[in-house]
């Protein structure tokens, strides 16, 4: 099981000053030294250290009680004499009794079990799991004055340098707070197979300096008001354990999913159909566009799917770029309604965030150098 990890903490550096000795022989000073600064003065618009532990203080206490540990029995295997065990991660969504966290901590489960941050244990069923988003609900039966659902903000106002806590219990140390900053967004990290084998990537996803490990997984990712941003997934590791880059699902899909997954199980994701790639300015040549020119280049279009529907066109010629083929000659979406669409990363963004099936979008491409919109109409992913 994949149980991931995100968050490097937040290293405030406090520079301590050596009292000045003086040299052998030589009276020592009565008078203070003369230094750049006090030790009580801080960087214009800085808070005070002292501020910032009690935010962080008052962040942890509001929170933490809504943050769990799941333990997971996984069905028994084949010719392993003993089933599997893991552990990761989650939060109280609301008062029903529902605990989010990611697919890939529950997947395989035959038993499960949440503990809560005062001890209390409790067996926890699955009542939806989503692939494709790796996010899943387990519902326990718990009294509602005993739930306490975690706030959630709007990730898209989510911003670079902006900081971030993290909640969970990385290694089954159960309660543990990391603290860093956003260190970057719209990252597309690549999810499970889905119900029909295939295998697609979760958008707009954020990156943190955070520290997370191993147990993490389905935790949470904090503003510094104690509302929801992510949901812990990931990191980038050549150790198995933090480097200093982890990933969360956003806000901004985890509202999405979740309530569909608690109504019905399962998630419908908006679905267009086509491979694309981003317009590089070699692409670009290659087309007789402006070097300038940015936007997502449609390499296929699926027989039968919505974008074939409205008449999208795919690549049909190729030419050799650094000794590689590449496709050429497609639509290239330059707009997704009135958005501007500078990479196949803002597409794929843009369709999870805003798009939803049966709705109608205008997809504004270049085609021939000249720019046609084509209605869309949104589709369900084959396999959600």
């Amino acid at each position: 099981m994949k149980i991931s990890v995100l968050l490097t903490s937040v290293l405030l550096t406090v520079t301590l000053a050596l009292a000045g000795c003086a040299a052998p022989g030589a009276p020592a000073s009565s008078e203070p030294p003369e230094t750049a600064g006090t030790s009580n003065e801080t960087l214009p618009g800085a808070p005070a250290l002292t501020e910032l532990e009690t935010l962080l203080e008052e962040i942890y206490s509001r929170v933490n009680p809504s943050v769990v540990n799941i333990s997971v029995v996984e069905s028994q295997i084949p010719g392993f004499p003993l089933p599997r065990r893991a552990e990761g991660s989650g939060f109280v969504w609301d008062t029903e009794g529902n605990i989010v966290t990611n697919r890939h901590v529950i997947a395989d489960a035959g038993k499960i079990t949440v503990t809560f941050y005062d001890g209390s244990i409790v067996p926890g069923i699955v009542v939806g799991a989503d692939a494709d988003s790796d996010l899943a609900v387990v519902r326990v039966d718990v009294p509602p004055d005993q739930l306490k659902p975690v706030e959630v903000a709007d990730s898209s106002m989510a911003r670079v340098g902006q900081l971030a806590v993290a909640i969970g219990n990385p290694f089954g140390l159960q309660g543990t707070m990391t603290v860093g900053f956003i260190s970057g967004l719209g990252r597309l990290i690549p999810a499970d197979e889905n119900a029909l084998g295939a295998t697609y990537s979760i958008p707009d996803i954020i990156q943190t300096d955070a520290p997370i490990n191993p147990g993490n997984s389905g935790g949470v990712l904090l503003d510094s008001s104690g509302k929801l941003i992510g949901v812990t997934q990931s990191i980038a590791t050549e150790s198995g354990t933090s480097s200093g880059v982890g990933f969360a699902i956003p806000s901004a899909i985890v509202q999405k999913v979740v309530p569909a997954l608690v109504a019905s199980g399962r998630y419908d994701h908006p679905y267009l159909g086509i491979s694309i790639t981003s317009l590089d300015p070699d692409l670009a040549a290659a087309m007789n566009l402006a070097a300038s020119q940015r936007g997502a280049l449609v390499i296929t279009v699926t027989d039968g799917s919505p974008a074939a529907r409205a008449g999208i066109r795919a690549s049909e010629g190729e030419v050799t770029i650094d000794s590689q083929p590449v496709a050429i000659g497609g639509d290239v979406i330059i707009r997704y309604d009135d958005i501007v669409v500078r990479s196949s990363d803002d597409l794929v963004t843009f369709l999870a965030r805003y798009g939803s099936a049966g709705q109608v979008v205008t997809l504004t491409v270049l085609r021939g150098g000249v720019e046609v919109e084509v209605p869309v109409t949104i589709g369900i992913r084959p396999g959600s």
